[in-house]
Parts: structure tokens; C-alpha cells; sequence
């Protein structure tokens, strides 16, 4: 075969030269009898090149070592001084370990020499740790154990070396030899075995490949294209893909005995090619194939007492997963690279070595080992060095840092956030992928979402107390800016290396923010205001003022105004646009100018259509505005045309033209490096270049409308971009075959057909999906497919780890919350509005109810009919659906206050038939369960609505279409109530709970429907909408003691059972801003799920029960929680007054002239229970009276079988508390219902005189005339003791003419309540309170 070396004549460049700076490493096209090489010019230079040390004698490698001991030693210490030379020219930033030879004092110490050169970084300044973890992964994983002999011999060698010179020894190897990585033409020539074995392989014809960016085709072991050239003398800037999860590959340098060295001539040294990245791997870089033999390399643990101390750099990230948990072991037959013997404490159980944390970065910078060196030696990849990642504004580190949140294994909360499903389609999808990293960033309600997608994993960043509106991502990725709309809006800027918040801007947007942007270099934040006279303003973050640079009021005119972008090039500029209306600003501290220039469909005598996004063109003074109707608007400098071109940038600009791109809309306009880029409602991506020529055309995604476009950031793209263009001819039988072919890049639409090498991006659709698209390969990497309208089902599996989500979509998706996957999923056909779903206690079912009315049956794993054909009874929306206990019946309720039933048959054809339907309310139908009788093991439905009964259902004697009512009842008087739910065994009488919109609980007897108690509620700003009991399983934590799940309009909380009235035994959490539709709880009792209507999205909160217990404990026991909710508390002047009233109630009971001897007690009669309770302002109805009495008398007939007669002080506390308004006396009511009852009179309602009088004797809880007259005088001030008390009797003779004259004829809603019911004077005495107060 001819000889390919002496035609590559081009000098090697510095970065590829032996001893340089280690940058990158490369990959090679997978091939069993095809070894790697070097780079051409390499290969020249090293035909007379070092000596390569033959393979070495397993049999007596120890005498081998040390006859050929003299021999080494001389080279060595050549090498060193070539290699320190060397080092002195090469970059600052990058280091290099010199391994060390340990029978040669002079060696180690100008190793020892090499290794402490480096450049100390600035604090906060991000280290080059991609370089670290490049090199570490060039380590070996694993070592086949060496001889004993050998062994022993090199361990007493390095003891002895150790303890005489007290010189550290690093990596040495099995033969105590090392070699440079200079390849230096004054060595030896080769040994007579090594020389043997390279001239086999010449005869032999073997081809070398590329070594240097070579990748097959594909990830496909069918599509992989192996090449039979040589290697290129460029070598490659890709840089490794260091991510979490990844495998670092390296190619043996020969799969098989006999093969020949890679430059094809004696003498010369191959290199090892190592691969970081998975196969399958997405990110843009060259891919592994591992369906051939591989080596699989981490770098091996040095011992502590051999380490060569290396100073303390700072870590942007942590560690990649691949370099903490360790990488699978390689094949022992693939590996010919020198490895190292693991200490037995860093080696697992498969051989692989797992490496020390606290030695990574030492490891980094160790040599890795080389192909030539067999088992011998361990050798120095050259390659190019790695730019840094551009630093943060100097001015972030005068910010302080925050304190470490506490381990994940402590919760402060009872209810912390685990996982989101779902996003905020129509907020932008950032791509934060990066050189050690795929991730992206994105909007889910009120928080955002860090999602590792190679991984799996969710960071959560919670904030924001509204949902987030906006958001935008510096150049580098690192800096994460975040805007939400609402009351109490902030801006905070995120840390995405660590979900830490930097900073936060408070106050500066009243009604939120509406859109904003980021310089590249993260140094300045504009912001949009949502109000209707929008501000634009520009901050300085990294300081820690609280008021922007500069800013400017927008006209109203101007439309609202929802993208802005900063020039790239010159940040003093920015543009903004609305739907109608591009505005240009330039600013400086202090000021800022804006122009905003006119364009109409008159102009160009084109339909001009919305604006969509506003870009600056690169190099240029021109912007570019995308429209609605395809339309690229061109604006340029509104200056007098002039022969001078003036590339100046400025704001003020006019429209120049009108270019038609396309006939359909563009949602995306966005630039990378020098392309231009446009998404559109087809689901097209197009990249144009500066001349609006199209380049390439993504036209086969089929994703949905494209709104959002988001490339990845890797550092050293630009060079590996000219590299792929670059034409580097390297074979002789075909002059223009280029190193990019080696790739999967497609190739652009010019003439030239050249390969486009462009990022790698996300793109977000409207129906929510994101996905990534691998350019290199046109990979579609689905990351998200979620629901795009309202989520509104949800239900848990009562027995497996899943959870399912339907919603307005159609999709009904399953997933399991333990591992974060989708399980199965399915799309309904169109029109299908997912409005509830409900699996069956065994988990075989799982019942769906549709906006149309129709319910389907489905089998819960394959979500497949179980019913050919759905149930179409209802005319309106299914809002509930059911199962009994034994999964025999099915219940679902409509938006027509009628419930259905459904009953299982033994039928295989027809497992389900309809039973029959009945409306029994005549308001919104709230809640549907199922119970069991306590005499029998018979199912037991109820249904509760809004019209405050609650209906029992006749299930044994109903029959086809004639479904009975078995009882109904009205358990409210005035509250309504909103849910219920079966209470837990936590006490000896059975009970329902419901909640009411007063913020009460209240239990009923499950036999009787008796109100046994009621009890004040959570009081956070909503009653709670629906409750669920906590499951508790055998096990669990949670078994003690039993606990509540409950929403509220936007909350999710926790409740301690039983339930008390202690306002301390619950919180809650801001779940979904925009409203909270449904709660489930997990079958393991560990996890709580919110559905968020609107905002598409399901939140996973993960259940502490310390937290909330800890809480309860704070609060206080016994009655002081309940002190702490009068007044003044337990010292105040209402408890004072309750004492006394107490004590006097005891006068009353005895008889006020009584003679007799007074018995002081500490307790008073039920019966004077009604008369304290209205002596301190609360004035319930007699049905309130009723349940109270109730609640003490029967307080103990379960346990004692008698009833109570007694109250004492402290349960008459708690009485109160509970039963009182929540919110005390307010108006709102009465003013409501003469609303509805009387007629308008001038600002006010009134109600006739005689039609008052009428009401209050006939309607309600109506009073005789005889207590009307007294109460009325009474009020109306005429009675000195206030009508009938203990002293004198009422007189009822004169109280006719009392009310003819003091009431008026019209009575108003003011009258009544400030003159009659006194409601002023007590709004006085408030007020005056409060200003006393203050």
C-alpha cells in the first residue's frame, strides 16, 4: 500500500504539536481490524520518531523493567527538558501532569516543577473544569492485575524512593518507566519486537483511519460509514461532551494481534482516540458507536500518599454523573491502553474503579494513556487548547452570596414541590445546554423549571407569587431573568448553576412585567411594564440599587408593547415592538431617547400584517421585524441617501422595505452566529443568511406552530465552525473530500452544497411541545409533549405509582411519579374535552367524563375501550365520576345537577350497563361519594350540591332508568357547602366532613346526618374547594396520625387530624395562581397533586409531616392557639369580659334574688350558653343554637353513654372560636339581600315598612309579634333593661305606636344596619381602635 505520510507536508500547527496544551480529545468511526492514527504531519515527524517499547512480557515483566532501567532513564530526563520548554509556550490555562519516573530523583523534581505551574483564578471566576474533566476522562476505568513480582519490585522501588528523597510519586507505571510527551527524533530507533510487529502489519495492508473529528454517519450500527483514509493534520476543536450520564469511549489502538501502527511506517506512535459522549447522544458533537469493541476510561484514584497537592480551584458545577458513580468496565480483550491497578478501596465489585471526589481535579490534569505505550507507559494527548467561558459582570461579585439551602432530606415546608408536569406554552423555552449539560429552562405557572433532559431531573426555581410572564437567559447560559404579572410582582435573576436567586427586584413593576431582555454579557436587565402606560426601563442588576439606569413612558399608541431585544453588539441600543408598532431606543445613564417610525399597508402598497419579534442584523445599522403574513420589514438609518455608507447604529429608523419571505406567518425571528432564523406557523425552520438567501429548511419537523427558537451555547463553536469549512485535502485519489464529511451535517442550499454546521436547538411549539433538534444527524429529540389547554382531571392509581392527567386537549396522559416517565398516553378524538377521570378502587378501570357528556370506560395500563362504545346519557359536562368500594357501580354527576349510575355486569362483551339517572338538586352538584353501610359490606351513595342538600341514593331497589332517592336533607341554613369527604377512623362515631364557604368544617353523624361539630376552617383567603384524607399505610410515617389534603382557589394545604379548630394544625402554599381545579393524593400516602386549570400544568408536592408537626408544637397546646384568636388575647379586655359574663351567667342560672347560698363553679348550663354567645357579639340563629347545645351534649355519649349538661370556661372558648363568623360582623349580607328583596332607592335599596314586618314574622326562622315588638323597642332604644330581662316583665301595649313613629316608611339597608342593628357604632368603635392602635 503506498505510503500517504510524505504527501502531507503541511507544518503542524501549535496546538497539535506534541507536548501542547490538552483541549479536546476525538472519536473514530468504530472498526474491528482498523487501528486509529495520528495527524499527517504528526505522522511525518515521526518516522524517525521515538523508539516504541516492546509489548511486555506478562511471564517476567519485572527482569524486563530492569534491564532496560539505564536505557529509559537517559531518555527521560531528555524528555522532561523538551517537555518543559514546551509547557513554558503553551497557554496559561491549561496544565499538565509529567508523570514521574521513580527511580530518578531529577525527573521527579522538575515534574514536581511542571505541575505547579498555572494562573490563579480571580474569586468568582468560573474555572476551566471542561478542560479537567476532557483530560480526566482520558484515565483508564479498569487494570488487569499485574505479576507479583512485578508488583512487589515496583512498590519497593517507590518506598524506597519515597522515604530517601521525600519526593511525591504520581502516576507511574506497571514498569516504573514514563514517557515524555514530546516526540522528540533524536531517540532511539525501535526495539527489533516492536519493529517486527509494525512491518507485519505493512504487509498486512491494514488502512488507517482519521482520527481527528471523524464520526460515522449515524449512531446506528447500520448506518455507521467507517473511513480507510488518513488522518488530517488539523486537528479538532470539538470539544468532549462532559455531561452528566455520559460514558467517556476510547478506540484500542488495535483490536487484534498483528495490526500494524496507525502512520502505516515502524517506529511511529498512534494515539487514543477517546469519545466522551453516549451513543444516541443529541448535543451537536461527533457520536460514539459502541456496537464495536470500546473502551470505556475514567481516571483512576490516586492514593493519598502519592498526590502531588494541587491548589484549590472554585466549581461551577458539579461533577458530570460518569465521574462520580464511575462508567461500566471495559472489555479486557479491547484494551491494549496502559491502566493502572485501582486501590481496592476505590474498585467496585465489576472491576470498575471509582473515583475520589477530592482527587478529581488533581486526576484532570494527569497524562492519558496512549496506544503505543501498550502496557508500559502513560502518555500526554496534544490537542487544542479550550477558550474560558466568558466571566459574569465583574460587578456580581459584590453581591452577597445567600446562605446554602438546607439538605434535601429537611423540609421547612410540610408540602415542598418535587416535580411539575405540564409548561407555560406561550412563554419562549430557553436552551441552557452547554458544553457539561443539556437543559433546558422553561415556565410552569408561577415557577420555573431547570429540566436536565439527558437526566431526567427537574430543578425547581420558586419565587414568584404570580404566574411567570416572561423570561430571558444570558449569552453563557448562566444567568436566568425571570418577570411575573400581577399584585406583588418581581424580577429575580437566577444562578443556573445553582437554582440560587442573585437577585431580586421588588416594587418596580406595579402591575408586572410584561416582557424582558438581557445583554449578552449579563451586565444590564430591561424591562417592560404591563400597565397601560407602559415604561421601559433599564437596570444595572449586579448592583444593589433598587432603581433602574434609566427609563422611558411609552405612548398608549404605541400598543402593548411584548418583546424586547438589546443589540448584541452595541447594548446601548434596544428594540421593542407590539402587534403594530416597532420602537428603537438608545440609552445612556440618566436618559434615554426612543423613535418610534411609521409603517401602513399604504407605504409599500403591501399588506404589512402583525409584527411578531424584531432582531438587529449582524454588522449592519439594518433591523429586520417578522410579520404575520410572512413579511420581512427592512428598517435602516433615516438619514438622506448618500453615496457614504454609515454603518453607525441609531434609533432613529424608517421603514426601507418589504421583503416577502413567505405566505404564511413567522412567529420566530432570531439570529445564531451569522445566520438568520425564522420559525413559522407551518412548524418550518428556516436559516437565511445576511443577504436573505436561504441556506437550509427544517420543513419535516411536524411539531405544531413554531413560537420559539433557542440555541445551545458551546464556547468553542466559532473555531470548530471555520474548522468544518475549512477544505483540508487528505487523500490523493479524491483532492476535495474535507474533514466534514466525516459528519452527518446537512448540507445548505447553495450551489456549493456545503455541509451547514450550525448549533444545536430547542424549539417550543404552540400545542406544548418541546423538542431538540441535533443538526448533526437532524436528530429530533422529543423532550416534551404536553397538554395545551385546561387540565382539569386528575386522578392516582389506588395500588401503582401513577397518576393521570386529562384535559380540554383531549390527552389523557399517564404517568408514573416515582421515576418520572410517561406511562401510556392517549389523544381523543376531536371535540373530546377531558373533564374528570377516576380509576376504580382494584385498578383495573379507569372512567373518563367528557365536556359533551359522554363517559368512557377504559382499561387503566392500555387506556384502551373497555366499553366498545361510550355512555351518552348526559346533555352537559361530567363533573365527577366515582367508584363504589367493590368496583361494582359507577357514578358520575353532570353540569344539570343530575346524577348517573352505572352498573357492572358479568357480560365480557358488555362488563357495563346504565342504570338510571335522577336530579335530586336543583343547584350545581359539588360533591359524589361512595360509602358502605356500617350493618353490611352494600354500597352507600350520596351526593351533596350547592343548593345545600345532601341526597342518599336507593342503589338495591333501583332498577333500569328508575334510579330512587332513598332520603335527602338540608344540612345548611345559610353557608354553602363546597365538598365532602368520609372522615377517617380517628374516633370512635362514624362521620362525613363537608366545607362550607363560611370557612367552617363541619362533622356529621354518618348515621343519623346529625351536625356533631363544627369547627373553624383554614382561613387563607379562599374556603377550601375540595379535601382529601392522607392515605396511611402499614409503614409509613403517616400511620400514627391522620392527615388532610385541601385546596383553596389558588392554595394547596395540609391539616392535622383530628380536626380542632387550632389554626396551627394547618398550612398552606400558593399552588397555582391562576386557580387550583383538583386535588388527588398518592396510594402510599407520600405525595399531593394540584391540577391548575388554565396554566396546564400538575404539580407533584412531596408530604412532610415533622414540618407541620413542629408547627403545631410552635403554636402552642392546650388553649392558647385559641387565646391567641380573641381580641387582645389571653390579657386582653374581650377575655375580661368573657369572664365576667361567664361568672354572671352562673348568677342567672341560680336566680338573680335568690336568698340562697351562691355555688361558685367553674362551669355554666348549656342553656345560658346562647345568652354569653350573644353578650360578646355573636348572635347565631337558633339552628346554630341548636348545633351547638348538640355539639356539648353529646360531646361524650360515646365513650360515657350520657350526655353533658355542663360547659366549662375553657370549652366555651373553643365553642366560640369555632362557631363565631370568621371575619366577625360584617354588612355585606344584609346589604345583599335587600338587593333581592327590595326596590332601588336613589344610591340605595329599600324595603317597604309593612313588607319588612311581614318577612321577619313569616319567612325563615320568623318571630312572633310578640317577640318582633320587643325586639324591635328594644333596638329602637325604648326598653331601660333591654327587653325582658331577670328584673321586669315587657310590656307590649305601647309598642305599636313606638315603631309607627320611629321607623320610616321606607326602610334602606343604611337605616337598618347603622340606626336599628347599630352596625355604625360598632364600625366607630373599630375605627377608633385601629387608630389608637396606630
Amino acid at each position: 500500500m503506498a505510503d500517504n505520510t510524505e504527501d502531507s507536508k503541511s507544518p503542524v500547527p501549535e496546538a497539535a504539536q506534541p507536548g501542547g496544551p490538552v483541549d479536546d480529545v476525538v472519536d473514530v468511526p468504530p472498526q474491528d481490524d482498523v487501528e486509529t492514527t495520528e495527524t499527517n504531519e504528526q505522522v511525518a515527524d515521526d518516522v524517525e520518531a521515538e523508539p516504541e517499547d516492546p509489548a511486555p512480557d506478562t511471564t517476567d515483566e519485572g527482569q524486563q523493567t530492569d534491564a532496560s532501567e539505564e536505557t529509559k532513564d537517559d531518555a527521560v530526563k531528555s524528555d522532561t527538558k523538551d517537555v518543559t520548554q514546551d509547557k513554558a509556550a503553551s497557554s496559561e490555562e491549561t496544565k499538565e501532569n509529567i508523570p514521574a519516573d521513580n527511580t530518578d530523583e531529577k525527573v521527579s523534581d522538575k515534574k514536581t516543577d511542571v505541575e505547579n505551574e498555572g494562573v490563579s483564578l480571580a474569586p468568582e471566576e468560573k474555572p476551566d473544569s471542561k478542560k479537567d474533566k476532557e483530560t480526566s476522562s482520558l484515565k483508564p476505568e479498569s487494570e488487569p492485575e499485574s505479576p507479583k513480582g512485578e508488583t512487589q519490585g515496583e512498590n519497593k522501588v517507590e518506598e524506597e524512593k519515597q522515604e530517601s528523597e521525600n519526593v511525591p510519586i504520581t502516576s507511574t507505571s506497571k514498569s516504573g518507566s514514563a514517557k515524555s510527551t514530546k516526540n522528540d527524533k533524536s531517540k532511539g530507533k525501535p526495539t527489533s519486537s516492536q519493529a517486527a510487529d509494525d512491518e507485519a502489519d505493512v504487509k498486512a495492508g491494514s488502512k488507517p483511519i482519521s482520527a481527528k473529528g471523524s464520526r460515522p454517519s449515524s449512531a446506528k450500527p447500520s448506518s455507521a460509514k467507517p473511513s480507510s483514509r488518513p488522518a488530517s493534520g488539523k486537528p479538532s476543536s470539538r470539544p468532549s461532551s462532559a455531561k452528566p450520564g455520559s460514558k467517556p469511549v476510547s478506540r484500542p489502538a488495535s483490536s487484534k494481534p498483528g495490526s500494524r501502527p496507525m502512520s502505516g511506517k515502524p517506529g511511529s506512535r498512534p494515539t487514543s482516540a477517546v469519545k466522551t459522549a453516549d451513543v444516541g447522544d443529541k448535543s451537536g458533537f461527533p457520536k460514539a458507536d459502541l456496537t464495536k469493541e470500546a473502551t470505556v476510561e475514567i481516571p483512576t484514584a490516586v492514593d493519598d500518599s502519592t498526590e502531588e497537592p494541587v491548589a484549590d480551584k472554585p466549581t461551577s458545577r458539579p461533577e458530570p454523573a460518569h465521574l462520580q458513580t464511575g462508567s461500566r468496565p471495559a472489555s479486557r480483550e479491547s484494551t491494549r491502553s496502559a491502566t493502572r491497578k485501582p486501590s481496592p478501596a476505590q474498585s467496585n465489585k465489576d472491576g470498575a474503579t471509582t473515583p475520589d471526589p477530592d482527587k478529581l481535579q488533581h486526576e484532570a490534569t494527569a497524562p492519558p494513556p496512549t496506544a503505543d505505550t501498550m502496557a508500559d507507559t502513560t502518555q500526554t494527548t496534544t490537542l487544542n487548547p479550550t477558550p474560558s467561558i466568558p466571566q459574569p459582570p465583574p460587578n456580581i461579585l459584590k453581591i452577597k452570596q445567600p446562605t446554602p439551602l438546607p439538605p434535601e432530606d429537611i423540609h421547612i415546608n410540610a408540602l415542598n414541590m418535587v416535580w411539575s408536569f405540564g409548561m407555560n406554552r406561550h412563554i419562549p423555552v430557553l436552551n441552557l445546554t452547554d458544553d457539561e449539560r443539556k437543559m433546558i429552562g422553561y415556565a410552569c405557572a408561577h415557577t420555573v423549571i431547570l429540566y436536565d433532559f439527558a437526566n431526567n431531573t427537574q430543578q425547581i426555581l420558586q419565587g414568584h407569587s404570580n404566574p411567570v410572564s416572561c423570561s430571558c437567559v444570558s449569552a453563557d447560559k448562566r444567568w436566568l431573568a425571570t418577570g411575573d404579572r400581577g399584585e406583588d410582582s418581581v424580577v429575580i435573576v437566577w444562578d443556573t448553576n445553582t437554582g440560587i436567586p442573585i437577585q431580586t427586584l421588588f416594587d418596580a413593576h406595579p402591575d408586572g412585567v410584561a416582557a424582558i431582555a438581557m445583554t449578552p454579557d449579563a451586565k444590564y436587565l430591561a424591562t417592560m411594564t404591563s400597565s397601560d402606560s407602559q415604561v421601559l426601563m433599564v437596570w444595572d442588576w449586579t448592583t444593589n440599587s433598587n432603581q433602574p439606569l434609566c427609563s422611558v413612558k411609552l405612548s398608549p399608541n404605541y400598543g402593548y408593547q411584548n418583546y424586547i431585544l438589546f443589540n448584541p453588539v452595541d447594548t446601548t441600543h434596544l428594540v421593542t415592538n407590539s402587534e403594530h408598532q416597532v420602537v428603537f431606543y438608545s440609552w445612556k445613564t440618566g436618559s434615554m431617547e426612543h423613535f418610534a417610525p411609521g409603517l401602513t399597508d399604504e407605504d409599500f402598497n403591501k399588506q404589512v400584517g402583525k409584527y411578531s419579534q424584531t432582531i438587529f442584523k449582524y454588522q449592519s445599522s439594518r433591523c429586520l421585524t417578522a410579520t404575520s403574513v410572512g413579511n420581512l420589514v427592512v428598517w435602516d438609518t433615516n438619514k438622506p441617501l448618500t453615496k457614504v455608507v454609515n454603518s453607525e447604529s441609531t434609533p432613529d429608523k424608517k421603514a426601507l422595505k418589504l421583503v416577502k419571505l413567505q405566505e404564511r406567518g413567522i412567529n420566530v425571528l432570531t439570529t445564531t452566529d451569522k445566520y438568520i432564523v425564522t420559525g413559522d406557523v407551518f412548524g418550518h425552520v428556516k436559516f437565511l443568511d445576511q443577504t436573505l438567501k436561504l441556506v437550509m429548511w427544517y420543513q419535516d419537523i411536524n411539531l405544531g406552530p413554531i413560537n420559539s427558537l433557542s440555541f445551545a451555547y458551546f464556547p468553542d463553536f466559532d473555531e470548530q465552525l471555520a474548522l468544518a469549512e475549512e477544505m483540508i485535502v487528505f487523500d490523493e485519489f479524491d483532492p476535495y473530500a474535507s474533514l466534514h464529511e466525516m459528519t452527518n451535517y446537512q448540507e445548505d442550499a447553495t450551489i456549493a452544497a456545503k455541509k451547514l454546521v450550525i448549533r444545536d436547538f430547542v424549539l417550543g411549539t404552540s400545542q406544548a411541545i418541546y423538542a431538540q433538534i441535533v443538526p448533526d444527524g437532524t436528530d429530533i429529540n422529543i423532550i416534551h409533549r404536553e397538554h395545551d389547554a385546561a387540565i382539569h382531571a386528575l386522578a392516582t392509581h389506588p395500588t401503582l405509582p401513577h397518576v393521570a392527567i386529562g384535559s380540554y386537549s383531549g390527552l389523557l396522559k399517564v404517568w408514573n411519579y416515582d421515576t418520572r416517565t410517561p406511562v401510556v398516553s392517549r389523544y381523543f378524538e376531536k371535540g373530546n374535552l377531558i373533564r374528570c377521570c377516576a380509576y376504580d378502587p382494584k385498578g383495573e378501570f379507569l372512567a373518563v367524563g367528557m365536556i359533551s357528556g359522554e363517559v368512557y370506560i377504559l382499561y387503566s395500563i392500555s387506556l384502551d375501550n373497555r366499553v366498545l362504545e361510550p355512555f351518552h346519557y348526559a346533555r352537559d359536562a361530567i363533573t365527577h365520576a366515582v367508584f363504589s368500594h367493590d368496583s361494582q357501580w359507577l357514578a358520575t354527576a353532570d353540569a344539570e345537577y343530575t346524577l348517573s349510575v352505572f352498573k357492572r355486569t358479568p357480560d365480557r362483551q358488555e362488563p357495563w350497563e346504565y342504570v338510571g339517572r335522577h336530579r335530586a338538586h336543583y343547584k350545581l352538584i359539588k360533591e359524589v361519594i361512595f360509602g358502605v353501610y356500617l350493618d353490611s359490606n352494600e354500597p352507600r351513595l350520596m351526593s351533596l350540591g350547592e343548593d345545600r342538600v345532601l341526597v342518599e341514593y336507593n342503589l338495591k331497589e333501583s332498577s333500569k332508568d328508575n334510579l330512587l332517592v332513598l332520603e335527602s336533607d338540608r344540612i345548611e341554613q345559610s353557608a354553602v357547602p363546597l365538598c365532602m369527604a368520609y372522615y377517617p377512623p380517628v374516633t370512635k362515631e362514624h362521620f362525613f366532613l363537608t366545607a362550607n364557604d363560611q370557612y367552617k368544617f363541619k362533622l356529621y353523624n354518618a348515621t343519623t346526618k346529625m351536625c356533631r361539630k363544627t369547627l373553624l376552617g383554614p382561613v387563607y383567603g379562599s374556603p377550601p374547594r375540595k379535601i382529601t384524607v392522607v392515605a396511611a399505610t402499614e409503614g409509613n410515617e403517616l400511620a400514627d396520625r391522620r392527615y388532610m389534603a385541601y385546596i383553596t382557589d389558588d392554595k394547596v394545604g395540609l391539616q392535622i387530624l383530628p380536626l380542632d379548630g387550632n389554626p396551627h394544625t394547618s398550612m398552606t402554599l400558593v399552588a397555582h395562581p391562576t386557580g387550583v381545579t383538583n386535588l388527588a393524593c398518592s396510594c402510599d400516602g407520600k405525595y399531593v397533586f394540584t391540577a391548575g386549570g388554565t396554566d396546564s400544568t400538575v404539580h407533584m408536592w412531596q408530604i412532610s409531616v415533622p414540618a407541620l408537626e413542629a408547627q403545631a408544637i410552635i403554636g402552642g397546646e392546650g388553649l392558647i392557639p385559641f387565646y391567641g384568636l380573641l381580641d387582645g388575647g389571653r390579657e386582653g379586655e374581650l377575655f375580661a369580659e368573657l369572664e365576667n359574663y361567664f361568672y354572671y351567667a352562673q348568677l342567672r342560672s341560680q336566680g338573680v334574688n335568690t336568698m340562697d347560698n351562691r355555688e361558685v363553679s367553674t362551669t355554666i348550663p348549656l342553656s345560658e350558653v346562647p345568652f354569653v354567645m350573644r353578650s360578646m357579639g355573636f348572635y347565631p340563629s337558633e339552628e346554630e343554637v341548636m348545633d351547638m347545645l348538640n355539639e356539648v351534649k353529646y360531646s361524650r355519649y360515646v365513650e360515657t353513654g350520657k350526655y353533658v349538661e355542663e360547659i366549662n370556661l375553657g370549652d366555651f372558648i373553643k365553642l366560640y372560636i369555632n362557631h363565631r363568623p370568621a371575619f366577625g360582623l360584617s354588612t355585606d349580607k344584609l346589604r345583599w339581600a335587600f338587593e333581592t328583596l327590595g326596590y332601588p332607592l336613589g344610591e340605595d335599596f329599600a324595603i317597604d315598612r309593612g313588607d319588612l314586618l311581614d318577612i321577619l314574622q313569616q319567612k325563615g326562622e320568623h318571630m312572633t309579634e310578640y317577640e318582633l315588638a320587643e325586639y324591635l323597642t328594644t333596638l329602637l332604644g325604648y326598653n331601660e333593661e333591654g327587653g325582658s330581662s331577670e328584673q321586669i316583665e315587657f310590656d307590649p301595649s305601647k309598642t305599636g305606636d313606638i315603631i309607627e313613629e320611629n321607623l320610616a316608611q321606607d326602610v334602606t339597608a343604611t337605616v337598618f344596619s347603622d340606626e336599628i342593628l347599630g352596625f355604625s357604632m360598632y364600625s366607630d368603635l373599630v375605627q377608633n381602635k385601629e387608630t389608637a392602635e396606630t
